[in-house]
Formats: structure tokens, sequence, C-alpha cells
């Protein structure tokens, strides 16, 4: 009789064969640059080409889902083996960043795989071609172990725009609400706590753009001739962004800070070590919200980020008064946050407090969301893990980045538990971007098990 183990078993030896890279080497070669017009043809290909025959083996059902803004397709697979059996909704992301050509390590090249030491190389390794690959062999390996039955019903959706924003993907799925209608819904993607420590996390934090313009005059006007009788755009500027926000990243506006932490989140995050390894950023002394750990600071808080910033010619700068100033800033924020009110609080501010000439206007706004933390999944999911590896999964109420979780947890109503495979120094949206051979091996042992224990479980479990 088949067991956890054998199929356990069977994914290992997927990956250390290297059938599991193999797969990945294919689809890594699909240059699915959703941010570049000239690529749509390889975003459909790598649906068409790759994934639906890969989910046809699997017995799945596939259609392709047109955009309904003409942007890159969708394509939605469907599993159906038992009604009286939970059904789990799966997501995932065929697009990928710029492939910057030309600036990895050693030459190295970004559409195809490449190992060396403990890391494989290759634009989409980490976000996210590796990651739904790890789920679909894991999916593959228990149907194996079980005479080719999984023991619950699965649908994945794959969209090709999530680095642009998922611009419809709220659209295409309350469009297709039956037809995604789940008990669960499991995906992964972004980085683990650490390399060593597997992850769950519930939601992810949203994001506000918040763009600061002082436009005082067209041109430069010489500073010996008008120093000190011109007002000076880069200066107001600078000293607007310090009355949202101080020298230590604190900030300072009621209205972009979230209602305080609960209980239960600090609880969760109470063994949550923030440690960065030798090759990733050293967390800085004293900065952020006084009284919180640093978990809770990434995890639980909000935090204003200058992004950019732009006044003169940094290159070439000419002895002459800016006539303009401009900086563009993001309010990472977490459940519970008055965000829709984030814009025209800051305006109010600014130009109530000695900075009318501020024009202050918002981009690229996307809302928080987490499951909630009483969620029985939540400790079913962490106690499969823990079974698998022998290690206490991280339980992050969220993560720090931002994905579309809200259209799952909200738009379509389901508890989401994301488990990544990837780890903070994995270099996604730069050169050299990997994944780590250990971790991959885990991750593949851990969906496995996941996806075991889910056909062990009665639909209303």
């Amino acid at each position: 009789m088949a067991t956890r183990a054998d199929a356990i078993a069977t994914v290992r030896e997927h990956f250390q064969s290297g059938q599991f890279l193999q797969e990945l080497d294919r689809r890594v070669g699909y240059q699915t640059e959703s941010l570049n017009a000239d690529k749509a043809d390889a975003l459909r290909a790598y649906l068409v080409e790759n994934l639906q025959p890969a989910f046809a083996e699997l017995d799945f059902k596939t259609r392709l889902i047109e955009s309904p803004t003409g942007r890159g397709p969708y394509l939605i697979a469907d599993y159906q083996e038992d009604a009286a059996r939970p059904t789990v909704l799966t997501y995932g992301h065929g697009d990928v960043v710029d492939g910057m050509v030309g600036e990895w390590r050693d030459g190295l090249n970004p559409w195809q795989t490449t190992v060396k030491g403990d890391r494989v190389y290759g634009r989409g390794t980490a976000d996210n071609k590796g990651q739904h690959s790890i789920n679909m062999a894991a999916l593959r390996a228990v149907k194996q172990a079980r005479g080719g039955k999984l023991g619950f019903n699965a649908k994945f959706i794959i969209e090709t725009g999530e680095e642009i924003g998922s611009p419809d993907l709220r659209e295409v799925c309350e469009a297709h609400r039956e037809e995604l209608k789940a008990d669960l819904f499991i995906a992964s993607d972004g980085p683990r706590l650490s390399a060593e420590r597997p992850t769950i996390f519930l939601g992810c934090r949203g994001g506000n753009r918040i763009h600061l313009d002082v436009n005082l005059r067209d041109g430069g006007n010489h500073s010996g001739n008008w120093g000190g009788v011109l007002a000076n755009p880069a200066t107001i500027l600078v000293n607007a962004i310090a009355s949202l926000v101080d020298g230590k990243g604190r900030m300072k506006l009621e209205i972009l800070k979230p209602p305080p932490i609960s209980n239960r989140v600090r609880a969760a995050l109470a063994d949550v070590k923030v440690e960065p390894t030798a090759d990733e950023p050293q967390l800085a002394e004293d900065w952020g919200e006084e009284g919180l750990t640093a978990a809770e600071r990434l995890y639980a808080w909000n935090t204003l980020e200058v992004l950019a910033m732009s006044s003169g010619n940094i290159d070439k700068p000419a002895n002459a008064i800016p006539g303009k100033a401009n900086a563009v800033l993001q309010l990472r924020f977490v459940v519970g946050t008055r965000y829709l009110e984030v814009i025209d609080g800051v305006r109010d501010y600014l130009h109530n407090n000695g900075f009318p000439m501020v024009e202050v206007s918002g981009a690229q706004r996307f809302g928080a969301s987490r499951t909630d933390m009483d969620s029985p999944w939540i400790d079913w999911a962490a106690n499969s893990i823990r079974t698998t590896t022998g290690k206490a999964p991280a339980v992050l109420p969220n993560f720090g980045g931002s994905l579309p979780n809200d259209v799952f947890s909200e738009g379509l109503g389901l508890p989401t538990i994301w488990v990544p495979h990837s780890y903070p120094g994995c270099s996604q949206h730069a050169p050299d971007e990997h994944i780590l051979l250990p971790v991959t091996e885990e991750a593949l042992t851990i969906m496995a098990g996941l996806f075991w224990d889910l056909g062990e479980t009665p639909r209303k479990g």
C-alpha cells in the first residue's frame, strides 16, 4: 500500500535524477518578459507549448483565457477526481522581469539554467517558474505514489502579467469564479524567511506609491546671482520628506501608520528571527519604529521608503538653483491601514504645514491582505511541513513584499497559504537570479507531503 514516504521518495528521485532541472531549463528558455511588448508570443508559447502538455500528462483539462485588456493570456487547469474530496486552487506566473543580458556574472545566459555549486542560475528560477514547477512535480509524485489518484481535486491558474502588476487578474478570477471555486488556496512565490527555515505566509503587505513634485520654474538660475532670494525646490522637497519620516525611518504622520499589532500576530512572530547571511545586506542598527522587533517591523508594521529623487544633474552639476525637484516614495502597509486615505492625508498635511507648493499624487496602489490567523489550515500546513522536514516552519502573518493575494483571499473568499521555495538572497529582479539546490530538494518534499496530507483530509476538515 502506498504511503506518504513513497510520495516523498518519488519526488526526491525526480530531483536527484536531474529530471526536475531539465524541466526547469526548458521553462527558463522561454523569454517571457511581460514588460517587453515584443515578447507577447513567448508568453503565449510558454503556456501552450510547455505548460498545457505538462498538465495534460497529469490528467488536467486546460484552456487559455484571453486577457480582457489585451495583455498576456491566462491558463486554467482543472483536475476533478471526487466531488466529496477537498479542492485546492494553486497559482503561479509564467512572466519574468527583463533578462538583463550581459549583466550576469561570468557572462551567464539568463535564458538557460547554469549550475554553479549549490546555485542554479537563470531568469525565472526563483520568480516564479521554479516555484510553480516544484508544485507541479510534487503533484505528479503524489499521483504516481497513489496509483494514478491524488485523493483531492486540484485547479491551477497561471498568469503572464504578475511582473506588470497583475492588471486584470481580479477581473479574470471574478469572471471565472465558479470555475475556480475551491476549499483552499496553496501557492508559492517570494522568499522563505531564510534558506534554512521552511516558511508559511498568509498574505502580503500592500503598496502605495506617493509622488512628490516641486515645480517652481523652468530651467536653472545661477546660484551666485540668485542664491538667497529664489526658493530652491530640492531644499523644499527634502524638508517635506523629512516632515513625513525622520532620519531613522520612523513615520511621523499617523495616516501612514497601521493599527496596533495584535497579540495573535505578535505571538506568531515571537520565534521569527531576521538574520541575513554574510552575502545579504546586514540590518541597520536603530532603524525603524521603536519598540518593535525586526520581524515585527518587517511583517507587521508599515514603512515609508524613498525610492527615487531627482533635481538638477547629479553627473554634471551646474552652479545653478534647479527649477524642479521630484521624488517617488512608497508606503508598504499591512492589513488595517487606511491606505485609501493616504494620498489625500499626505497632501493635506504638507499643504497645511508650510509646503503648499508640493504637488502630491499617487500611483501603483495595491492592497494588503491575509488569511485569518485562527484558520485551522495554518496549523494543518505547519504540522505537515514539520512532519516532512523535522523543522518548525516560520509562520508569517504576511510577507514583506506584495503579491495578488487579495484576489484569492478577498475576491474568491479562500484561506490562503503561501509556501515559498526561494530565499532572500536569490537576486530575483536582478542579474544572477538563482535558486539553491538544497532548498529546492527540500521544497519538493514539503509540497509532496502537503499534497499527500491534503488527500488524507476530509473536505470539511
